[in-house]
C-alpha cells in the first residue's frame, strides 16, 4: 500500500515569521534600507533544497560555496563545474551522511577541503553579543556568509538538529532571516536572534558538543592551474603521514651522501597511493567538426599551463629528479607513476572519464576507446600548434568524440617521455615534473634531519621557491598553501605534533599523551587552520584542550580535477 507522505509543514508563528508574509516583506524592506541584507542577494541566487532529508549541512554549504564563486575544480553534470550537495564527500561518505546526518565539525572540514576559509564558533566559546556582531558584519557585506547549526525545537518546529544559512538581519527588531534548505518542509523565515542563539546553545547528542555557527569566506589564493592535490583516494592519510613523519625519520636514520640518494630514499618504496596524491590537470572537450577552435579562455589557460610546465622543467630540482628516474628505471616506466606514462595511455583513461562527464552518463564504469587515441599537433586559427589527443569513446551505447588539450613544452630531444611527431619535439606533464612539484610543496623542515650539513644546504636551495620565476612561484605557493591546510588530522599526526614541541601548544606541560594513540579516535572536536597554524580542539578525560602551534610538518587539503 502506498504511503501518502507529508506535504510541507505549517510554520509555527510565532516565534517565526514567514519571509513571504506581509510582515516578513516589511522586515525585508526595512533591513534592506538599514544595510544589513547585503548577503541575501547572492545567497538567494543559489538557494537550493537539500536533496536528501539528512543533507541540510551539505545543501547549506553548497549554497555558500556557490555564493562565494569558488570553483569546485570538478564537474557536476555535463561539462559544468558547480557545487551540489551530492558532491561534498571528502570528509564523510555520503551513504553515512544520508543515514545519520553530519556533525558541525565535519561541515567545517568539508568547507576547508573545498577551498573556503572557515571560522567556527560553538556557543560555549562566544557570547550572544559576539554572535550578533558577526551577523551584522557578514550581512553588511558580500564577503562572508554564516551557516548556523541549531535545534529546531526552540522554534517549535518538528525535527532536531539542522543547518541553514543566515540570509539577513533586521537591527531594529533584532531578527535574522533563516534560509531554510529544507524547503519541502518550511519556507524561509525570520526569527529573533536571541531565540536562534538558544537554538544553537544546545548539545548535539551525536558528539556531546555544543552547536554553533561558522563564517565562510573566500581564500585569497585561487586554485592551482596545472597541478592539484587529491584526497579522494582511501590511502591519502597514509601518504600524508609518510611525507610528514616517515620521510624526516628516514632521513635521520640513514646517511645519505648526495641528492640522488635523498630522492631514492624518499621515492623508492613510498605508499602505493603516492601516485594519486598529486596530479596534473587534463582538460577534456567534445570534438569539433572542422578542426580545433579554441576560445580565448582556453587559449589563455593552455598558454599559462605550458609556461608553468616549462618553468618546472627549467629548475635544477627537475633535472635531478629526471636523472634519478632514468637511472632507477627504464624510460617512461616509472614505478612512482604506477602506470604507463606515455600520453596515449594517459589519454585513454582521461578520455573515458571525459566522455562520461560530457554525456552525463554515470550509470556504468564500462568505457572503451575503440579508436586508438591519436596524438596530434594541430594548428588553431593559424597560431602556434596545439597539442590534442583525440579519441572516439564508446560508453553504455553512447559514442562520443573527445579531445584532450595537453600543455606541451617544445624541447630538444629527450630520453624521458617525450613526443616526436612531424619533427616537433615536446614534453608533456609526467612523473618528473609531478614529483618535482610534490618535493617543492613539502615543508622545508622535512629536510632538517639530513646529517650532512652541506647536502642539507644543497637540498634546501633546490627546494626553495624564492628563486623560481614568478609564475611558477605563484603555482607552487598555491600548492604549498593547500598542503598546509588541515583537512583531517589523524591520531598519529596529532601525537607526533604534540611530542615535537609540548611547550608550543599553550597547554599544561603536565599533560601526558598516552603511549596508545588510539585514545584520540573520535575525540577530535574541531579543526581550524591557516597556512602555517594548527588549532585543534579535542576532549581528553572530560577536559576540553586546545592545541595551537606553528606547523613543523604539513598535511594536505583537497584539490580536485575533472580528469587528471
Amino acid at each position: 500500500m502506498a504511503v501518502a507522505g507529508f506535504y510541507r509543514r505549517a510554520l509555527p508563528s510565532p516565534p517565526a515569521m514567514e519571509f513571504a508574509s506581509p510582515e516578513g516583506k516589511q522586515l525585508f524592506t526595512e533591513a534592506l534600507e538599514g544595510g544589513t541584507m547585503n548577503s541575501f542577494f547572492k545567497l538567494i541566487s543559489y538557494y537550493q533544497t537539500q536533496s536528501e532529508p539528512a543533507y541540510c549541512g551539505l545543501a547549506s554549504l553548497a549554497m555558500v560555496l556557490n555564493a562565494l564563486a569558488i570553483d569546485p575544480g570538478r564537474t557536476w553534470k555535463g561539462p559544468w563545474r558547480w557545487f551540489d550537495d551530492s558532491m561534498l564527500d571528502c570528509c564523510e561518505p555520503l551513504v553515512k551522511i544520508k543515514e545519520k546526518g553530519i556533525t558541525f565539525g565535519k561541515v567545517a572540514c568539508l568547507a576547508h577541503c573545498n577551498a573556503a576559509k572557515v571560522e567556527t564558533f560553538r556557543t560555549n566559546e562566544i557570547t550572544v553579543d559576539g554572535f550578533r556582531r558577526f551577523v551584522v558584519s557578514c550581512n553588511s557585506s558580500e564577503d562572508c556568509y554564516i551557516i548556523s547549526s541549531y535545534h529546531r525545537g526552540a522554534f517549535k518546529q518538528t525535527g532536531s538538529g539542522h543547518f541553514s544559512p543566515i540570509g539577513g538581519y533586521h537591527a531594529g527588531k533584532d531578527m535574522v532571516l533563516i534560509l531554510d534548505v529544507a524547503r519541502f518542509k518550511y519556507p524561509p523565515h525570520w526569527v529573533p536572534l536571541e531565540l536562534l542563539w538558544e537554538a544553537m546553545n544546545t548539545i548535539d547528542k551525536a558528539t556531546g558538543h555544543h552547536r554553533g555557527f561558522m563564517i565562510l569566506s573566500k581564500l585569497d589564493k585561487a586554485s592551482s592551474i596545472l597541478y592539484t592535490l587529491s584526497c579522494r583516494h582511501k590511502g591519502w592519510s597514509s601518504v600524508a603521514n609518510y611525507l610528514s613523519a616517515d620521510v624526516p625519520h628516514l632521513l635521520k636514520s640513514e646517511d645519505v651522501k648526495d641528492v640522488e640518494e635523498v630522492l631514492s630514499l624518499v621515492f623508492k618504496s613510498p605508499p602505493a597511493d603516492l601516485r594519486e596524491f598529486i596530479k596534473w590537470v587534463a582538460e577534456v572537450r567534445r570534438q569539433d567538426d572542422g578542426g580545433i577552435i579554441l576560445s580565448e579562455e582556453e587559449k589563455g589557460r593552455l598558454s599559462i599551463k605550458e609556461e608553468v610546465l616549462k618553468q618546472v622543467q627549467g629548475t635544477q630540482l627537475f633535472k635531478y629528479v629526471t636523472r634519478w628516474l632514468i637511472s632507477e628505471i627504464s624510460t617512461c616506466k616509472a614505478a612512482i607513476s604506477g602506470r604507463n606514462n606515455e600520453l596515449p595511455e594517459i589519454a585513454a583513461s582521461v578520455c573515458c572519464q571525459g566522455a562520461k562527464l560530457l554525456t552525463e552518463n554515470f550509470s556504468s564504469l564500462d568505457c572503451v576507446v575503440f579508436k586508438k587515441a591519436d596524438v596530434k599537433f594541430r594548428k588553431s586559427d593559424g597560431e602556434k600548434p596545439v597539442t590534442v589527443v583525440s579519441g572516439t569513446v564508446f560508453t553504455d551505447g553512447s559514442e562520443q568524440g573527445v579531445d584532450m588539450l595537453v600543455p606541451l613544452t617544445q624541447t630538444a630531444a629527450s630520453s624521458l617521455c617525450d613526443l616526436d611527431q612531424n619533427g616537433c619535439h615536446g614534453f608533456h606533464p609526467s612523473a618528473g615534473d609531478v614529483l618535482s612539484v610534490l618535493i617543492f610543496s613539502l615543508h622545508q623542515n622535512t629536510w632538517s634531519n639530513i646529517k650532512d650539513e652541506k647536502l642539507q644546504a644543497e637540498i634546501n636551495s633546490l627546494v626553495s621557491i624564492d628563486n623560481v620565476p614568478p609564475l611558477l612561484q605563484e603555482e607552487l605557493q598555491k600548492i604549498t598553501f593547500h598542503t598546509g591546510l588541515i583537512m583531517e588530522v589523524s591520531p598519529r599526526t596529532v601525537v607526533q605534533l604534540y611530542r615535537a614541541s609540548r611547550s608550543g601548544f599553550g597547554i599544561s606541560s603536565q599533560f601526558k599523551v598516552p603511549e596508545n594513540e588510539n585514545w584520540l579516535e573520535n575525540q577530535v572536536m574541531l579543526i581550524t587552520s591557516g597556512p602555517r597554524l594548527l588549532h585543534l580542539k579535542f576532549l581528553f578525560k572530560g577536559e576540553v584542550l586546545h592545541l595551537r602551534r606553528q606547523l613543523h610538518f604539513l598535511t594536505i587539503d583537497i584539490g580536485l580535477a575533472s580528469a587528471s
